[in-house]
């Protein structure tokens, strides 16, 4: 496998041809298109994603370790298919909607300013995550651990406190509705 390092890829469309299989070390991918395209069995090590379009692209076996991703559009991606060994990533401006962490552990990962509509977190470890000005619009937690996570700037969640864990997790007054939907009762 190649090895790429400390280069910067920018304004490139790699939704018609793939980005080639390599091990990428500290590069940049500036407005870029990867959109349904194959990353599968890529190694990102320290990269950073800036204003690209990564919707739909497959991340089967795909590596990312330390990795930034910024103002990027990222639609119906399978993170559960990434390689789990030291999966590392955090999300700035992001909009993730209908991917999916399912079952991933993702300890004290960073969601800032990001859209998370229908995201699954299905039995994912989010243990000290923090969800920064996100919207959570039918976000999908079940027997998600969520403790200490902070929620307190997040908002339109919905969690089920019998079926995930949330101790000492943070929430905000105002969304606490978020926490009882379930039972049916009316906050005024």
């Amino acid at each position: 496998m190649d090895y790429i390092e400390e280069e910067v890829f920018e304004n490139q469309d790699f939704s018609t041809e793939n980005l080639p299989k390599a091990e990428y070390d500290n590069c940049r991918f500036v407005n870029c298109t990867f959109a349904n395209s194959d990353l599968s069995n890529v190694i990102f090590l320290e990269c950073e994603f800036d204003s690209c379009d990564l919707s739909n692209a497959k991340v089967n076996h795909s590596a990312f370790r330390d990795v930034q991703f910024k103002s990027c559009k990222m639609l119906g991606i399978a993170f559960h298919d990434c390689n789990k060994l030291l999966l590392s990533f955090g999300f700035t401006d992001c909009m993730l909607n209908l991917s999916s962490f399912y079952q991933l552990k993702l300890k004290a990962i960073r969601f800032v300013k990001s859209q998370l509509n229908e995201v699954d977190f299905t039995e994912a470890d989010l243990t000290q995550a923090l969800f920064t000005n996100c919207d959570l619009a039918g976000a999908v937690f079940d027997y998600t651990n969520l403790e200490k996570a902070d929620l307190s700037l997040a908002s339109n969640y919905s969690i089920h406190p019998e079926s995930n864990k949330i101790k000492k997790a943070k929430f905000s007054r105002q969304d606490l509705a978020g926490l009882l939907q379930q039972y049916d009762i009316v906050i005024k």
